[in-house]
This record gives structure tokens, C-alpha cells and sequence, in this order.
């Protein structure tokens, strides 16, 4: 008996000494190992390569396509560029090269919105920024200065849709603030230097008139085409004209911090601060928006993944960029709890279908991509992780060099 009870201790003394088993932390290194397999087996699925992964379906596990000229065709091949860069795997930069390819006419053709940033940049500007492809970046600039058409100086803005203005007049939404990069990336690369002018004078506009008093952002803008005069702000995609849409407040924080660091107008540094603050103010507890913060249904309202991964783009943007240390710990903590809560079974896809995160929604009010797999969430995805990755690295580097 004696025996017995001494082997009992012994193992309870152990026992209680054993490390307890701990949850695995979040590496952004493991969710691009797996963003790049499955990326890599989407890529030889897909034959066509002048149609891009657009949705998925409730009812499918395979993307749904669509042509050059829809407004995401180049987030896919910018997934693919993101996935070569972090691999180096060859047919992965093969299949990037080929779906960029057929987005060239875009740059070329007159311009039908202000998606032409999108489109190129994303494809044909991580393309060069990998490649140095001389050919890409022709087309780059060419892009930049189709863009540049839809410029109306009596209002200081982009038109964003043009076949809109029948509805809305001149109308600059809050997603422009995402194409300016593209002007900005042409007026020092060999552009015409009034791009740059451009870019300035249409996020100031934007800045003036699409920003509210309490920090969240108009999704449309109408103006005056003649006398430039600001008519109403509006919602196209939101719950209403007064409400906060998710994506639209991630467009204008990740917008306004790329118009600072292009320009170092202060102006546009504090109202990204003030952007990114209200929507982490504003953030349900679970850490992803819904799809737009006012919609009465909430808690019973969708989530959009997406918003969440272009507002941790966005405050990594922000973090690299402000000088106090605090707010720099702000918003790289708030970005990396986006992408945490992302590569959860939560939200990352896994073997469910063939994108890499589920629960996106597109537009609401016309009731079509609600709760479902969107290419520019998988884009801005693995734009974060990859960001990720290279502070983890420069902190890594860092650290050894003070020891």
C-alpha cells in the first residue's frame, strides 16, 4: 500500500511539473505556406487566363469567373505575385505572368471607371515591383494616364463611374482613394508630374467633402460637374447615406495613409489616424466588422472578412508611418489581430472551397455576393500576412543585432 501511494505522488508531482500544453500562436510564415499550396492548386484548375476568380457560390467549391473588364480581375493575378514573392516558386510566377498578361488593353482602352487602379496595379504593379519588367511598367504608365482622363478640374476630382452620372452627377467614391497609388507610383517613375497634382487635389477633395464630422466616410460623393459645387453624400453599397459601411471606412484609412507617405501632407496622415481609430472604436467584440456598423439587424447582420483584411493593410500602412511609438504598437496590434482571427477555422477556408477565406460580402443592397468567398479579401489577405512577415523579420534581425 505504501508502494502504491509513493508511485501515485511520484506521478502527480510530475504531472503537475509537465508544461501545460499550450495553444499554438499565430505565424504569419504558416499561413503563407498554406495560402501558397492552395493557391498553387487553384492556379492548375484554372486553364483560361483572360478570366479571373471572382466568387464563390454558396452552393459551389470553385470560383466563379469573370472577364477583363470586371473591376477585380486583377486581384488574382495579385495573389498570384504575392505567393511568388513569398515562395520564389517558378510555376507560380509563370501563372502570374500569364493571368496579368491579358489586363494590358485595360491600360490602353478608354477609360470606363476609375478601376483601372485595381486592375493594373495590383496585376501589372506587383508584377514590375518583382520583376522590373520594363514592358510592365509601359503599361503601368499608360494605365496611370488613362485614369488621369476621368480627372474633372472644375470639381478637383475623379470621376469614379461614368455611367452613373445620369444618377449621381459627378461622383467620387470612397474606393478612388485606393487608384491614387497608381498616379502617385507614374509621377516619379518617368509619368507626367501632373499625376502627382491629380492624385493630391482628388484626396483633398475627398478628404473635404466624403469624410464626416464623427470620422466615418460617405461612400459616394456627388458634386457638380460644371461649377464643382459638392451636392450630397450618398451610399451605394452601405446600409444608408448617413451609416458606416465597413469596406468603405478601409478604403479611406488604407487611401489617405498611401496619400501621406506620397506626398507628407499631414493632413492626410491625421485622417487616416482618425479613420482607423473610429472603426477599431467601433469594432464588435469578436474583432470582425459587419458589413456596415449601422444595419438594425445587427447582431444578426453579415461579416465582411474583407473590410477586415483591407483595415489590417491599411494599419500596417498607418503603423510604418507614424512616429510615436504607442500608436505605432496600435495599429501593428490591431492589424495582426485581424489576420489572426482570419486564419482561424473561423474564417480561413481550409478544404472547404478554393478560396482562402470565407465570409465576404460584396453589396448588400443588391443582394449578390452576401456571406461568400471575394478574390479582393484573399488579395488583401495575403498582402497583410506578407507584411507580416517582413516586420517579423526586421524585429527578428533587429533583436540579434542588440545582442
Amino acid at each position: 500500500m505504501t508502494r502504491l501511494f509513493f508511485i501515485l505522488t511520484m506521478f502527480l508531482m510530475v504531472a503537475c511539473a509537465s508544461p501545460k500544453k499550450q495553444k499554438p500562436t499565430f505565424s504569419p510564415t504558416e499561413m503563407l505556406d498554406l495560402s501558397v499550396l492552395k493557391t498553387k492548386k487553384t492556379l492548375k484548375s484554372l486553364k483560361i487566363t483572360d478570366s479571373f476568380p471572382r466568387n464563390i457560390s454558396k452552393d459551389k467549391q470553385d470560383w466563379g469567373l469573370v472577364g477583363v473588364k470586371d473591376w477585380c480581375s486583377g486581384f488574382w493575378p495579385g495573389v498570384l505575385w504575392h505567393a511568388y514573392e513569398y515562395s520564389g516558386d517558378a510555376s507560380i510566377k509563370k501563372g502570374a505572368e500569364e493571368f496579368t498578361l491579358p489586363i494590358k488593353p485595360i491600360a490602353y482602352s478608354p477609360a470606363q471607371n476609375h478601376d483601372i487602379g485595381f486592375m493594373v496595379y495590383c496585376s501589372y504593379g506587383n508584377g514590375y515591383r518583382l520583376t522590373g519588367n520594363q514592358e510592365y511598367k509601359d503599361v503601368l504608365l499608360s494605365a496611370a494616364d488613362t485614369l488621369a482622363t476621368l480627372y474633372n478640374p472644375a470639381v478637383g476630382s475623379i470621376l469614379s463611374w461614368p455611367e452613373k452620372t445620369d444618377e449621381y452627377a459627378h461622383n467620387t467614391i470612397i474606393d478612388n482613394m485606393m487608384n491614387l497609388e497608381l498616379l502617385f507610383w507614374a509621377s516619379k517613375n518617368g509619368g507626367d508630374k501632373k499625376l502627382y497634382d491629380i492624385a493630391v487635389s482628388h484626396a483633398e477633395v475627398t478628404m473635404k467633402y466624403l469624410v464626416r464630422a464623427d470620422n466615418s466616410v460617405y461612400h459616394l460623393g456627388e458634386f457638380n460637374d460644371i461649377t464643382g459645387e459638392f451636392i450630397k453624400g450618398h451610399t451605394h453599397q452601405g446600409y444608408a447615406d448617413e451609416s458606416m459601411w465597413a469596406r468603405g471606412q478601409t478604403w479611406g484609412l488604407y487611401g489617405f495613409a498611401i496619400a501621406y507617405r506620397e506626398t507628407g501632407k499631414e493632413e492626410f496622415l491625421n485622417t487616416s489616424i482618425k479613420l482607423a481609430d473610429h472603426f477599431l472604436n467601433r469594432l464588435p467584440e469578436d474583432g470582425i466588422p459587419y458589413w456596415d456598423f449601422d444595419d438594425p439587424k445587427i447582431p444578426n447582420a453579415p461579416k465582411d472578412a474583407s473590410a477586415a483584411t483591407v483595415a489590417a493593410c491599411g494599419m500596417l500602412e498607418l503603423s510604418g508611418l507614424v512616429k510615436d511609438k504607442v500608436l505605432k504598437a496600435k495599429y501593428e496590434d490591431a492589424a495582426r489581430n485581424f489576420i489572426k482571427i482570419l486564419s482561424s477555422e473561423n474564417y480561413f477556408s481550409g478544404d472547404t472551397n478554393q478560396a482562402l477565406l470565407l465570409h465576404s460580402l460584396g453589396h448588400y443592397p443588391n443582394n449578390t455576393e452576401i456571406d461568400v468567398p471575394i478574390i479582393y479579401a484573399d488579395y488583401y489577405y495575403m498582402e497583410a500576412l506578407s507584411r507580416l512577415r517582413k516586420l517579423e523579420t526586421v524585429n527578428t534581425s533587429d533583436l540579434a543585432m542588440k545582442k
